[in-house]
């Protein structure tokens, strides 16, 4: 970006404070130059108009003033730069692991812990704009709701309309697990992380938890476990013949297996117990896994005298040619 960024002389511009008094100079000059003559009347002389020669003989001395006026610029040494900034973001590739299961219809959460998670979960994808982020949801079985994608408004989108029972009930923590790991491991991002989320206990699936970690282990992938659930037990809402009735159940969270999990892939487990601890730990998580970006600023500056300059002497030579042809006068 090019642009007129000041003087390498400045002290120069207070010469332009004279241009005031040549002016001043310029008009008692000419009122001392006109002839005098005292006539009774001047009703003789109501007819005559001024030629265009005496209405522009001035122009010679506006001319003077500009180009006076340029050459104190010049001596300013008006300078330009040249700036800008060279950006390379090295982004972070997440995969959030969530699960749909049953109970995460819980309500000690608000309105409960699946609507909470995918809202802190979908203010966490804000925040992440040069990362490519990806959604696996896992209940009984899991699946791939959204492969990694820079497309943050498709992701969110595809988080609100998750559900509980879009498949099968239980808690498979390890295909969960596993289903992120193989979205992610080819990636060649300078860090590869797993998100997962979830309020139970391992008693589906095909893949052990921890044959899951081992995986990520291999392929480089940081696992931060979250589990979700107050303490004791919690209001769960269950559908009768005389419409929602509430019964608290027990929380109950495999949170050995989590810590393991967390350990083993050189992630960290976190406890939610409430929604505002819920986004403290993916304000944690954002804080500990932050994109690198490397700006690289430049400035380089040009002088910009050369126009002044030829624009003063082009003034110059207008006057000197103007003075001696159109409005040339005899002494």
């Amino acid at each position: 970006m090019l642009h007129l960024t000041g003087f390498a002389q400045p002290v120069f511009l207070y010469l332009l404070l004279i241009i005031p008094l040549i002016v001043v100079w310029y008009w008692f000059r000419q009122n001392k130059r006109n002839a005098e003559i005292k006539l009774s009347s001047t009703e003789s002389f109501s007819g005559n108009k001024k030629s265009y020669k005496q209405i522009l003989f001035h122009s010679l001395f506006v001319l003077r003033l500009l180009a006076i006026s340029s050459l104190i610029i010049v001596l300013a040494r008006p300078q330009s730069s040249k700036s800008g900034q060279d950006v390379n973001v090295e982004g972070i590739d997440i995969v959030i692991a969530l699960d749909i299961s049953g109970t995460m219809l819980a309500e000690d959460f608000k309105p409960n812990r699946l609507e909470a998670a995918k809202d802190v979960a979908s203010k966490f994808i804000d925040g992440r704009p040069n990362d490519r982020i990806g959604l696996v949801i896992f209940s009984g079985k899991s699946f791939t709701q959204c492969p990694l994608t820079i497309d943050h408004a498709v992701l969110k989108n595809l988080f609100k309309g998750l559900k509980n029972g879009m498949v099968e009930d239980g808690t498979a923590i390890g295909n969960g697990l596993a289903t992120a790991i193989s979205r992610i491991k080819d990636s060649k991002a300078v860090s590869k992380v797993v998100i997962l989320l979830t309020d139970g206990i391992n008693n589906m699936g095909e893949i052990d938890p921890l044959t899951a970690a081992e995986m990520a282990k291999i392929y480089g992938i940081r696992v931060y476990t979250i589990g979700i659930g107050t303490y004791g037990e919690a209001p769960y809402p269950f559908q009768t013949p005389f419409g929602i009735q509430y019964q608290n159940i027990k929380v109950e969270i495999d949170e050995s297996l989590l810590k393991q999990i967390a350990k083993e892939t050189n992630g960290k487990y976190f406890r939610a117990t409430d929604n505002k601890k819920l986004e403290e730990i993916y304000a944690s998580i954002d804080k500990l896994e932050k994109s690198k970006i490397d700006v690289l600023r430049f400035s380089h500056k040009n002088e910009e005298f050369l126009p002044w300059a030829l624009l003063a002497c082009l003034l110059f030579v207008l006057e000197i040619v103007l003075r001696n042809t159109l409005f040339k006068t005899i002494p």
